[in-house]
């Protein structure tokens, strides 16, 4: 029985620019439970949140490989590394054009010049990570003599993996299968290297093709569990299950708990999203019931913070662990909630940009919530009226309006820590900026009013530190 690895592109496609920063790495999640043989992700182009998102989702991943595409140069390489490096199972995904039409038109490049960075990119790429893929870019398009070339020195230059693409997606499956038995016959090592292959759907065979690549000798198929332009995973481990053993091929991936997965990912991309809300989806009420007691060190609070989502500064790291041994030392057991509300309240302390003035709110079961707030920056009064789904909401956009920015709202906590009618409600508010999570805290009898001041020393902070940079 020959095991096909199955590539996950879905966080390649453009619609995963949808999701925010929190359901991208919850997708990884997914996708590393599904047993998917490789992650992908698309190449840098935001430095910081791209960045960020790769550590990320390489420390949210234990079985799968996580992949992360690169150019050719030394630069793009070093940058994708230093971001992937940490990750179990690492990937360099090097990508070139092969047609002519992309690499003189596109690329604006030779043959010749394509094939020497592919060269010294691979094994400059090699000395770094010691998984490397060669992606051959409209490989279906090319000049046949010119692909098994390029293929062969991308091997010689320390590939593992070599992927041709059918990026026009104008092949059916017989001929597809064709394709991958002459790249086969006429690549002398291929045999050194697995042979990857990703088909497009522009011509809704893209399932077909991937069955017949399989079929024909392919080592590792490209789809996504919720394909754009792709195979589709469900539908690839379905016609497994009922004909892989008559062709003696398989897959990885847990198709017992496929379709629970892909429904859960499949609500990431099709749930209602309010365009006028400054909530993102995804927000969550509570962090969990992780519990710390005075008995735990730095590393295990430094830990915890970068779970909640933090980078913390060296100096953030020990105000941080000080007062939670404070917090420690009043009662036996500290929660999630409370070291996040610690980080809001002790880390990045920073003069205020913007202060609250004063706000109205109106909220009734018969009007749409609004919310009229005046805020002062530097000596300047600034205000909007908003209308929201609630009055938090309402009162979170128009602070959007005044600023003239959104950020997403990564999470936004609120709960009781005294009792009775005069009770203090705590409101943690998150907000991430350029990939960085920056959060807030705010105490008052009025829970609007400490929402509003959480989301506002929040966004001082990201305000303190673009002024800064």
């Amino acid at each position: 029985m020959r095991t096909v690895r199955v590539s996950d592109a879905t966080l390649k496609q453009k619609i995963s620019e949808t999701l925010s920063f929190r359901e991208k790495v919850e997708l990884v999640r997914l996708l590393d439970k599904l047993k998917v043989d490789v992650i992908e992700i698309g190449r840098i182009e935001q430095v910081k949140a791209d960045s960020l998102f790769i550590k990320t989702a390489a420390d949210a991943v234990s079985g799968s490989t996580v992949s992360v595409e690169t150019l050719c140069s030394k630069e793009s390489i070093e940058m994708t590394w230093d971001a992937l490096k940490n990750a179990k199972k690492p990937r360099l995904a090097i990508k070139a054009p092969v047609s002519l039409v992309q690499m003189e038109y596109l690329y604006h490049k030779k043959p010749e010049a394509v094939k020497k960075a592919v060269e010294e990119g691979i094994a400059y790429a090699k000395q770094l990570c010691a998984d490397v893929e060669f992606i051959a870019s409209d490989a279906t398009r090319s000049e046949r003599p010119f692909l098994y070339e390029i293929l062969e020195a991308a091997i010689a230059a320390g590939a593992d993996t070599v992927t041709v693409c059918d990026t026009d997606g104008n092949m059916l499956a017989d001929e597809f299968a064709q394709f991958i038995k002459e790249v086969r016959e006429n690549v002398p090592s291929i045999d050194k290297a697995a042979l990857g292959f990703a088909c497009s759907d522009q011509i809704t065979m893209a399932d077909a093709c991937s069955i017949a690549g399989m079929m024909a000798g392919g080592d590792e198929v490209k789809a996504s569990v919720y394909p754009e332009d792709s195979a589709s995973v469900s539908s690839l481990a379905a016609v497994m299950s009922k004909k892989g053993s008559e062709y003696g091929l398989s897959l990885n991936v847990r198709t017992v708990e496929l379709k629970r997965l892909v429904d859960q990912v499949s609500r990431m991309f099709t749930e209602t999203r309010s365009k006028n809300s400054p909530f993102d989806s995804g927000v969550r009420e509570n962090i969990g019931d992780r519990t710390f007691s005075i008995n735990d060190d730095l590393n295990a609070i430094v830990h915890e913070t970068k779970n909640l989502g933090y980078d913390l500064s060296e100096e953030d790291q020990i105000r941080v662990y000080e007062e939670f041994r404070r917090l420690a030392a009043r009662k036996e057991v500290v929660t999630s909630p409370e070291i996040d509300a610690v980080v809001a309240s002790w880390a990045l302390q920073v003069p205020p940009a913007y202060q609250l003035e004063e706000y109205i709110i109106n909220a009734c079961n018969v009007f749409t919530a609004s919310a009229h707030i005046r805020l002062k920056k530097k000596g300047e009064l600034l205000e909007s009226v908003a209308l929201g789904d609630g009055p938090v909401d309402a009162s979170f956009l128009a602070i959007e309006q005044i600023v003239g920015r959104h950020y997403e709202l990564d999470d936004f906590q609120i709960r009781s820590v005294t009792e009775g009618r005069e009770a203090m409600g705590e409101a943690v508010v998150k907000l991430r900026n350029g990939g960085k999570i920056y959060s807030g805290r705010g105490l008052s009898t009025d829970i609007i009013g400490s929402s509003i001041s959480a989301y506002i020393s929040a966004l001082n902070k990201i305000v303190y530190e673009e002024e800064n940079e």
